[in-house]
């Protein structure tokens, strides 16, 4: 199964290493944790945390989870009113996301115009 990435403020994730578990406030209200593949980390960023900083993307090996991966749709409050972009089918995680599972964190930061761009290994 391909990689998938998740998109958090660093702060989250060394809170998520002390604990010992990554539990984003989505798990809690939605039920999953919100991730994306490849091709999706960009725009989802774009659209939801344009020109932000302090973020990093989670590099997630869906075979080393201890919780179940779906796709679904996205979790968007008006599905048919989403960016075109955001249409398809996106990973979800149903339950906390363990350690092990990230491979790899990246930095990942809007250029100077606030836009962000997948960041390579």
């Amino acid at each position: 199964m391909s990689i998938i990435y998740h998109i958090t403020p660093r702060v989250d994730w060394a809170k998520a290493q002390k604990i010992g578990e990554y539990r984003p406030e989505s798990l809690t209200s939605e039920g999953f944790i919100h991730c994306s593949t490849e091709s999706q980390a960009a725009l989802v960023a774009n659209a939801f945390y344009s020109a932000q900083s302090g973020l990093i993307l989670l590099v997630i090996d869906p075979a080393r989870l201890t919780a179940p991966l779906q796709w679904d749709p996205p979790a968007h409050p008006a599905p048919e009113s989403a960016p075109t972009s955001l249409h398809g089918e996106f990973p979800h995680i149903y339950g906390a996301l363990n350690l092990d599972a990230v491979i790899e964190t990246r930095d990942f930061s809007p250029d100077a115009k606030g836009i962000f761009t997948f960041p390579k290994a």
